[in-house]
């Protein structure tokens, strides 16, 4: 009987533990694999071969409840790029050396876009090189919702929860107070307004921040920005923001680019916070008094308000995609299809890595207002249904109980 090795890659998330216990789950109870291994962050530590047996440390269902509801990346995480296998196949080979050692069959990574390049590279080198005794899988994973093919990602819900609840309790604050003020919240999301979107459901209750919405797949126009900020505060006194950290200008620049380019090892330029830029130039221009903030991490990781439909979900395609591996799947990842017909519910379906290795998923135009501070209904529509429920968390010392397994 052969063994499976799972690993997490890139941001941590509220939910992507959550797809670690459905894998493990699948391979404790389906009787098709012996032991279950865990690399420690990512494909750097399987290189280094910092593995772990799973078995004895998630030995209950119980164990696996408390997996799924600890945020972040319980095994660590890793941003390393693989080199081109036809250009140097040194790490390829060290990787297959390794993963027979340990009799693995099975190699599932759990990631977004860039781990889907890792996984790409590996499984089309085994196709290459006729190796059929290893299926290796992706399982997604990313706040940012921007994978391709499939209708949203795991983590996404939680992290649109937290936004949405966060927005909404700011928007209370400020209407205590009747001095002109302008709150600007940066939201992550370098190509994508998904995120950044989700501060829409901030109204859902009757609450009417936030007052505007910049997403970055419009062209951002400071004056325009000006503008809008100047209309609004003519209307009430505190105006809150919610802006994408990757908005653009025309020519495609971002509007908080540090001057140097700098960009890491998958080509992403490093972004000196555009709510501080934004806090300058209302400074400047309106006078008022203004606060730039950044949700920054605390949007990845807010465990004590997951999104129930988000963790069910993201455990079902870790289960899914262990058991489509025992099957003879290889070089493919797990997607949502939804269906609306009679409510909302989701089915996994597997498609090409390639269909979703380095590519992106943008917010519809269609779904953004003519004038680019806003959003339309439709993207509310499909928002809604990824944040709703709540699962009971277990407390020991007033704070949420967590499994460590590092």
């Amino acid at each position: 009987m052969k063994n499976l090795i799972v690993a997490q890659s890139g941001g941590p998330s509220s939910a992507i533990n959550a797809t670690l216990a459905g894998v493990c789950k699948f391979a404790f109870e389906s009787g098709k694999i012996d032991k279950v291994y865990g690399g420690l962050h990512g494909i750097s530590g399987i290189l280094e071969e910092r593995i772990i047996e799973l078995n004895s440390i998630l030995d209950k269902d119980e164990k696996l409840d408390t997996l799924a509801m600890t945020p972040a990346a319980a095994l660590g995480s890793c941003r390393k790029k693989l080199a081109d296998y036809k250009e140097d196949d040194k790490e390829y080979k060290i990787l297959i050396d390794i993963l027979r050692k340990y009799n693995i069959g099975y190699f599932i990574y759990i990631g977004g876009n860039d781990s889907m390049d890792t996984v790409y590279k590996v499984a089309k080198y085994c196709k290459e090189n006729n190796i059929d005794d290893i299926k290796v899988m992706g399982a997604p994973k990313t706040i940012d919702n921007d994978l391709c093919e499939t209708d949203h990602s795991p983590g996404f819900g939680s992290a649109a929860k937290y936004i949405a609840t966060t927005i909404s309790e700011l928007g209370y604050d400020g209407d205590v107070y009747n001095v002109p003020t302008v709150n600007i919240v940066e939201i992550m999301g370098r190509d994508a307004g998904w995120l950044t979107a989700a501060s829409g459901l901030a109204r859902i209750n009757g609450h009417h921040v936030p007052d505007l919405i910049y997403l970055c797949e419009k062209p951002f126009d400071i004056n325009q920005f000006v503008s809008d900020v100047k209309r609004k505060i003519a209307e009430k006194k505190t105006v809150i923001v919610a802006v994408s950290e990757g908005v653009k200008n025309s020519e495609g620049r971002y509007i908080a680019e540090v001057g140097d380019r700098k960009k890491d090892a998958f080509g992403h330029v490093e972004l000196a916070g555009v709510g501080y830029v934004l806090k300058n130039v209302v400074k400047r221009e309106i006078g008022c008094k203004v606060r730039s903030m950044e949700l920054s991490l605390m949007q990845r990781c807010a465990g004590h308000i997951a999104s129930k439909t988000d963790i069910e979900e993201s455990k079902l395609i870790g289960y899914e995609t262990a058991k489509y591996a025992t099957e003879g799947g290889a070089g493919k990842v797990g997607i949502f299809l939804r269906n609306d017909k009679n409510g909302y519910s989701v089915e996994v379906d597997f498609v090409e890595i390639s269909k979703i290795a380095n590519k992106v998923k943008q917010v519809p135009i269609e779904w953004i207002n003519e004038e680019g501070n806003d959003i339309k209904q439709e993207l509310i529509d499909y928002l809604y249904p990824l944040i709703q429920g709540e699962l009971p968390l277990k407390y020991k010392g007033g704070i949420p109980e967590t499994i460590v397994i590092q």
